[in-house]
């Protein structure tokens, strides 16, 4: 079994390298709220990243099984031999996290492990409902407790706003791996297809269909926004890589996104959210 210290070191460090937007939003909770955020945090990562790490569906369905296994100990009340597992354990004896909200996260991500299409706007939003939005329901809960239940709205369009301009950035890494996350009614209604995005093709509907899956995202942003005032003051740091999703879409916008995954200047990154959070705002 790993020391308390040992994990939440273990799951700050996996958060920093690989999820630097909540990594720094973190570090505007509370110092005893932390070890809690980076944990869920580190669990999201380790479902997130299956698909990049196996060669074959199969085998993601296995780790998949290996976290609902892992889910089923911690709440059975008993310890598990992971470093995440672990720390995730602390977060469920301190704060009021469902199991089957994480259990549900999971088996969302299994349509990461295949090549479907995402059929789509509205089976992409339930996607990133239940993989986006709901981190930021359960980190709220972390920081805020019940306090956070108001703010269920602001949560589910916060998450697919930040979720759906992941994916958006995302696209080249979603290409070599064979996957398309747009939806293809959306596609379909701008004269292209899925096949077309993973082909690196730019000379059709393209551009016109991910200008609408960025109205898209501005507009769930938009409606967050409009609703901030349900969320908690303490739950605030759960909410701020919000506040990072405008930059993004401009980068995007400006450039090819088929061919380059594109980033913000890491000073104007730590700058927004210091402001977004000195506004107590996102």
């Amino acid at each position: 079994m790993y020391s308390n210290e040992s994990s939440e070191s273990y799951c700050a460090d996996l958060v920093k390298q690989f999820d630097p937007d909540r990594y720094l939003s973190t570090l505007f909770a509370p110092s005893e709220k932390r070890a809690g955020l980076f944990a869920l945090y580190a669990f999201n990562l380790e479902i997130a990243r299956i698909r990049e790490s196996v060669s074959e569906p199969p085998l993601g369905e296995i780790r998949l099984q290996f976290w609902r296994d892992a889910l089923g100990a911690i709440y059975g009340g008993q310890m598990h031999e992971h470093p995440v597992a672990d720390a995730l354990a602390e977060v469920v004896r301190n704060s009021d996290i469902p199991q089957q909200a994480l259990l549900n996260l999971i088996e969302a991500r299994t349509f990461d492990l295949y090549d479907d299409p995402m059929p789509s706007v509205n089976d992409l939003e339930g996607y990133l409902g239940e993989t986006s939005s709901i981190l930021i329901m359960l980190a709220g809960r972390i920081l805020a407790g019940d306090a956070t239940t108001a703010a269920s709205d602001a949560a589910g369009h916060a998450g697919v706003a930040y979720g759906l301009t992941g994916l958006l950035r995302s696209v080249p890494v979603h290409r070599a791996r064979g996957q398309c996350y747009l939806p293809k009614d959306i596609l379909e209604a701008h004269q292209t297809s899925p096949a077309h995005i993973l082909s690196g093709r730019w000379d059709g509907g393209e551009q016109g269909a991910l200008s609408a899956l960025y109205e898209i995202a501005q507009g769930h942003l938009d409606k967050a926004r409009e609703v901030r005032t349900q969320v908690p003051e303490a739950a605030l740091p759960a909410f701020l890589p919000v506040c990072l999703v405008e930059g993004y879409l401009k980068k995007c916008m400006a450039g090819n996104p088929l061919e380059q995954v594109e980033t913000i200047n890491p000073v104007w990154r730590l700058w927004r959210l210091f402001r977004a959070a000195s506004r107590k705002a996102y």
